[in-house]
């Protein structure tokens, strides 16, 4: 039923002069694939009896060999459509804000970003290989919606909006993780030196509150970019210190600490807790090798912050060691 609504729906070559054209912008949720917020597209017409969400984060669980292509990188994402009630009713449910921004497009150009999108939800056009940096569901509408709202002007668009502008990929991406989170942990491990590259105009814009204050400052010679807009910045979790990795951390040395202690006093080498670590740490190699040489994440490589791992177990074993 949904289905047909939004292909009805689709039938109508073009809008209403009354249409509206707005950037959605959801905020974070608990699942890490949700932790950056969302970014969508609302089309609402109501001579044409249309009020269609689109947005490029759709993917299946059930594709083949999911985590594997995830794992490598090489998932593919689509397109979607769906009622502008039925997109809320997701994140009214999980109370996530959603904000607003009715861009200030000319007649034509509501018309040329409709035809877009329906030709972009075609079935042999929906579909589009995910990068999290470079083409995600943040940066596609941003291209679209910049490329129509410059069209012909010279002089093209510009925002006086700063934002992250200067800041590296690590402490951006982590301004949305929770500090001291098992996230953040994963980040500075699995992150490399391309993580530290700083960003500059268009770089910054793959994360979804970055483009929303973006466009709410971009602007031509004659007009803004956005005509009215409901925004507030995200609000990002505090992780309780029970649940940190500082203190996962800090645990693990006092418990091979103690171990050091009982065979220094023992006069023999406790070798299980090494062979685990080794192990352990052998996983978290291969597994960083092979994101950096056999997969397409942009950041991931070999960086200092994992020799904090075996420099943690080793000072933990010193009380063996010099004795």
């Amino acid at each position: 039923m949904i289905g047909l609504c939004i292909a009805i729906g689709m039938q109508a070559q073009t809008l209403g002069e009354n249409a509206r054209i707005s950037l959605l912008t959801c905020s974070p949720g608990e699942e890490l694939y949700a932790r950056y917020g969302h970014t969508a597209i609302r089309v609402l017409d109501e001579t044409n009896d249309i009020d269609i969400v689109f947005n490029y984060g759709i993917f299946d669980f059930n594709t083949d060999h999911f985590y594997w292509k995830f794992v490598r990188g090489e998932t593919w994402y689509e397109l979607g459509a769906s009622p502008y009630h039925w997109f809320m009713y997701e994140y009214d449910r999980d109370n996530r804000p959603v904000y607003e921004q009715e861009l200030n497009f000319t007649q034509e150009q509501k018309n040329l970003l409709w035809q877009a999108l329906v030709e972009n939800y075609r079935p042999e056009n929906r579909k589009y290989l995910y990068n999290f940096v470079f083409d995600n569901c943040a940066t596609r509408p941003y291209h679209m919606i910049d490329r129509i709202f410059i069209g012909n002007n010279a002089e093209g668009a510009w925002s006086d909006y700063q934002g992250a502008e200067g800041m590296t990929y690590r402490r951006f991406i982590q301004r949305y993780t929770p500090k001291g989170s098992w996230a953040d942990a994963g980040i500075n491990l699995l992150f490399g030196p391309k993580a530290d590259q700083k960003m500059y105009g268009e770089e910054r814009l793959f994360l979804p509150e970055e483009l929303m204050f973006y466009v709410s400052e971009a602007q031509t010679a004659d007009r803004k970019l956005v005509l009215n807009e409901h925004i507030a910045p995200f609000e990002i979790e505090r992780v309780p210190w029970f649940k940190t990795w500082y203190l996962g951390l800090a645990l693990y040395v006092l418990l091979v600490a103690g171990i050091s202690y009982w065979d220094r006093r023992r006069k023999k080498r406790s070798r299980w807790i090494d062979i685990i670590f080794v192990c352990l740490y052998g996983l978290l190699l291969i597994l960083v090798t092979f994101l950096t040489f056999f997969s397409c994440h942009p950041l991931v490589g070999f960086g200092w912050r994992l020799i904090i791992l075996p420099m943690a177990h080793l000072c933990a074993r010193f009380i063996y060691i010099l004795r």
